[in-house]
């Protein structure tokens, strides 16, 4: 919004004793500056609402009054503060934020609507899920066949709309002195290989869907600590705000051989403004937390870092700068089919980690949730830099 009214600011005045006066406002035109102004808008917003919105939850009674399944099965020792009383829902103040400095900094195309759409459909379902919570006092929520037919659901209808989505994106290769034209979802780029994948639409849909469902519910399995999932998805977000950036920058995509999306350049001013409001919310979510994120924040921060990827061609860059929730989701998967297999062939399951998620296994072993926070967070720096570097590693 505020990109459409200086320029209109601009044209009108052009040639008027005005002209002179508001000849800063061209500075709206750079991404970068724009993408500058959604972080510090989105901090500063977040800091402000930050203390009424938890104070709303908690008046409202939206707050976790009941033990979570990790303090339920798992006697942690090293925990000295309970969960129990935190407001939950916070991932509310997340999604507005997120959509409101988007918004007012963004150039508004099909890739904003598309992801912001995302991000609400994600972020309606998590409330749906902790809601439940909330009126039923348990940790049971809504069921698993249930969350995953909408999220499945959802998925579907983004790979299909990009499959007929007129936009394309385009790719400069040293052997072709013209720009290939590509399909969103017929082509794939692979980390460390330079050259497209072309792939058929059933394959290349199929990727979409597992990119935005697997990523909503890796973000959902890592938000267990405090300052955990948000922490990592601000690492995450800090990837893809290059990668945005040199996707919808012609020049830069040109050298750095990665698909040129038309528009992708305002999915930077997205992904900082998703930077600003997780900074925002770290700060009310870092141990002690006063309030949780819920699964109204962890499916919509992962429907967000999903669809970016996607829309980028980059869903495999993301498995590697999402390391950390690629293990806790892993971690999940491994422990319940291990335990199943052994059941059935013994008798007795069996199980890989003294708990999943991951982190509540470190927990286990005595390390004190700050710690798992702290060396989880190093691990997704780690990770960030690998991704990185897939820029120009090939």
């Amino acid at each position: 919004m505020l990109y459409h009214l200086t320029q209109w600011l601009l044209q009108t005045t052009a040639g008027t004793e005005w002209a002179e006066a508001l000849s800063p406002l061209r500075l709206f035109r750079y991404i970068t500056f724009r993408s500058a102004g959604a972080a510090i808008t989105a901090l500063v917003l977040s800091w402000w609402l930050g203390p009424k919105v938890i104070a709303w939850l908690k008046r409202i009674r939206l707050d976790q009054d009941y033990t979570d399944r990790a303090e339920a099965a798992g006697n942690l020792q090293t925990r000295v503060i309970q969960k129990r009383g935190t407001p939950t829902m916070g991932g509310l103040l997340i999604v507005m934020v997120l959509n409101v400095t988007t918004l007012l900094w963004a150039q508004w195309n099909t890739l904003i609507q598309l992801t912001l759409l995302a991000v609400l459909a994600f972020c309606a379902l998590g409330f749906y899920d902790d809601y439940a919570k909330i009126t039923r006092q348990n940790a049971a929520g809504a069921t698993a066949r249930v969350k995953l037919a909408v999220q499945f659901a959802l998925a579907l209808f983004v790979a299909v709309y990009l499959w007929k989505l007129p936009a394309t994106s385009q790719l400069r290769l040293p052997e072709f002195p013209a720009p290939l034209i590509n399909n969103l979802v017929t082509v794939l780029m692979l980390p460390f290989y330079k050259y497209p994948v072309q792939v058929g639409a059933a394959l290349g849909i199929l990727v979409i869907v597992l990119a935005l469902v697997g990523s909503s519910n890796a973000v959902n399995l890592t938000d267990g600590l405090d300052g955990l999932a948000i922490g990592c998805t601000l690492i995450v977000a800090t990837v893809f705000l290059v990668f945005t950036y040199v996707s919808g920058h012609v020049e830069l995509a040109r050298y750095l051989q990665v698909p040129y999306v038309p528009g992708a350049g305002e999915l930077t001013v997205f992904c900082a403004g998703l930077m600003g409001a997780g900074m925002g919310f770290l700060w009310y979510n870092c141990h002690p937390a006063q309030v949780f994120m819920g699964d109204t924040g962890s499916l919509a921060l992962g429907g967000a870092l999903g669809i970016v990827a996607v829309l980028i061609h980059q869903p495999f860059v993301l498995v590697i700068a999402g390391g950390v929730f690629v293990m806790e989701a892993a971690s999940v998967l491994l422990q319940r089919g291990w335990f199943l297999y052994t059941r059935r062939r013994t008798g007795v399951g069996r199980r890989i980690f003294l708990m999943a998620p991951i982190h509540h296994h470190f927990e286990k072993k005595g390390w004190y949730e700050s710690q798992v926070v702290t060396r989880f967070y190093i691990l997704g720096v780690l990770f960030a830099v690998i991704a990185l570097s897939t820029l120009k590693i090939r």
